[in-house]
């Protein structure tokens, strides 16, 4: 295999979320072609994203690495920016200073309006966040997350009933939302979970009943004097949090899945 093919099976590894095979992929083209600026951008990357400590010092290794190489290379000097510029600069003081050489020489490399630019404002405007925008920051991710689930399920909702219908799936190759949804329905079927199918299709008033049967359940206990303080309502809201697992856990699945084709794909065109 080609280094170039390398570095495209990282990017559409990355695009998937499959960050340890984007290493693997990395580190393979690494050792067959040796130290290459962009497999050393790709392998940083896919540790970066983790957001741990441990993962953070190996994307730092390999963005130095790769800037020995290159040390003018765009994609490299972005990248080491957001990590030094997400690290904490107490912790990490070396960091902290580095990103403000690495901004200064991306400005000197990168035009105004280019991608490169428009990453470092992101960058530098995400680290000078205050504490109120870290708030407001916080509430619409979870109301983008709700969005998503509350998406989510009603899309699947509509596949289980085309299944129960008995319309034949298609094969869901490598569509990342075709791969979930065919997961959550081999996840969803059987009599065991239907309580679980009817609190997806019916998300809102679920959540909305559930709120009240709970509040309401631990109001009358502790007026009733059964209890001085109850906290038994809070047990009813068992079967939402398993109906959002099985969702959690047909993304996992097939993400899983997409990433196995892909790297399949990229193994039957590349075989001698």
């Amino acid at each position: 295999m080609e280094r170039q093919q390398y570095v495209e099976r990282c990017s559409e590894l990355f695009a998937v979320g499959g960050y340890a095979a984007v290493r693997t992929a990395a580190e393979a083209g690494l050792k067959e072609f040796g130290p290459d600026p962009v497999l050393f951008r790709w392998l940083g990357q896919a540790h970066a994203v983790e957001d741990d400590d441990d993962h953070d010092r190996e994307a730092e290794a390999a963005y130095r690495t790769g800037l020995a190489l290159a040390e003018d290379d765009l994609g490299l000097l972005v990248s080491y920016l957001e990590l030094c510029l997400r690290s904490d600069s107490f912790e990490y003081p070396g960091r902290a200073r580095r990103a403000v050489v690495l901004q200064e020489r991306i400005e000197e490399l990168a035009p105004p309006g280019s991608p490169e630019r428009e990453r470092v404002d992101d960058a530098t405007g995400w680290a000078g966040r205050g504490y109120w925008d870290d708030l407001n920051l916080a509430a619409a991710h979870g109301q983008a997350q709700q969005a998503a689930t509350a998406e989510q399920s009603v899309l699947v909702t509509d596949a289980l009933r085309r299944a129960a219908r008995g319309e034949s799936s298609e094969d869901t190759g490598e569509d990342l939302q075709a791969a979930e949804l065919a997961a959550a329905v081999e996840l969803l079927q059987g009599a065991r979970n239907a309580p679980l199918r009817l609190l997806l299709a019916h998300r809102v008033e679920a959540y909305v009943l559930t709120f009240v049967a709970s509040f309401g359940l631990n109001k009358a206990l502790v007026w009733s004097g059964v209890l001085d303080f109850s906290l038994w309502g809070w047990l009813l809201w068992a079967p939402m949090l398993v109906a959002e697992a099985k969702l959690r856990q047909a993304k996992k699945l097939g993400q899983e899945r997409v990433i196995t084709r892909i790297q399949e794909r990229h193994d039957e065109m590349h075989l001698p």
